[in-house]
């Protein structure tokens, strides 16, 4: 009876420990970042500097804005972040500033040039940055394993979301806009959102046909004179780019959309919506599905 007793309670514990070690390894995290690095955590980050705008936007629409203790000088979505220190740029940091900040997190693009020292000063850097719409899904699911939230809670719930409003977005193009050859800049350059970009990717979402196809890259920079020859449909780029309401490329005044006024420029709120491959993509869809509305109703077009 003695020895029985003795086994049970052997037993109990073993099974205390077991349960103590799972519940540490449920709340321990590991990913494996763009670079192919593996980074690992014994819990959730807690205090977390990003330095890229789309990540920071990913990171809040997961739930964890509270978490971010700085920010790169462009990131100003949601409310919450203009709160937050800014520590620089993106690409070049103040790494002084975010060591003193003391993150146990630093989510960073893969262009930028402060990843090794960074890491040298021991602080644990993620490196992600989306260019199509698979890898800003891929994007939010990792940064949803960081703060170990369930899928269906966290990157699938926000995916489901944006697949839904993009197909809201593609219903709202009137019928004589689809299929119209469309040339978007992302920055002046002119640099270009290629076929394979995630803002091609909408532009097909959306039934129009991207003039720079997916052999040039994601989002290659382009001669002037090249555009022309292209002679797109219909011209779209932010305000910031253009900056009297009209390309101001050699050329580009004699281009068909330029004389039809097939323009669509954006403002620099609309702009930073949609060169940003995070949970408003599909916003950004919703405004260029707008302004294809505006145009058909210019040109007597009906919808």
């Amino acid at each position: 009876m003695r020895a029985a007793v003795k086994h049970l309670a052997a037993a109990a514990l073993l099974a205390c420990g077991l349960a103590g070690a799972l519940s540490v390894a449920a709340q321990s995290v590991q990913i494996t970042d763009a670079r192919g690095a593996q980074v690992q955590s014994a819990k959730p980050p807690q205090r977390i500097v990003s330095l890229l705008p789309s990540l920071t936007e990913s990171l809040c629409a997961l739930g964890g804005c509270e978490r971010l203790v700085g920010v790169d000088r462009y990131s100003n979505w949601p409310a919450h972040v203009k709160t937050v220190p800014v520590v620089g740029g993106g690409l070049d940091p103040n790494i002084e500033a975010i060591v003193a900040l003391k993150p146990d997190l630093v989510l960073v693009s893969m262009a930028s040039r402060a990843i090794a020292r960074m890491e040298a000063l021991g602080l644990k850097v993620v490196a992600l940055e989306p260019r199509t719409h698979e890898e800003a899904r891929t994007v939010m699911q990792k940064i949803g394993q960081l703060l170990a939230l369930p899928p269906t809670q966290g990157a699938d719930h926000v995916w489901a979301r944006i697949e839904a409003d993009l197909n809201k977005a593609a219903a709202n193009v009137p019928e004589a806009m689809r299929g119209q050859r469309v040339y978007f800049e992302v920055s002046r350059g002119p640099y270009a959102a290629g076929e394979k970009s995630f803002i091609g990717q909408t532009l097909t979402r959306l039934h129009l046909r991207n003039v720079v196809d997916a052999r040039q890259g994601p989002f290659p920079r382009l001669n002037p004179e090249y555009v022309v020859k292209l002679d797109p449909d219909i011209l779209m780029a932010g305000e910031r780019a253009w900056k009297t309401g009209v390309p101001e490329y050699p050329g580009w005044a004699q281009m068909r959309a330029v004389k039809q006024g097939a323009i669509c420029a954006f403002t620099p709120e609309q702009s930073d919506i949609l060169v940003r491959p995070g949970p408003r993509m599909a916003e950004g869809a919703q405004i260029i599905a707008q302004c294809l509305q505006r145009l058909a109703a210019r040109q007597g077009k009906s919808p």
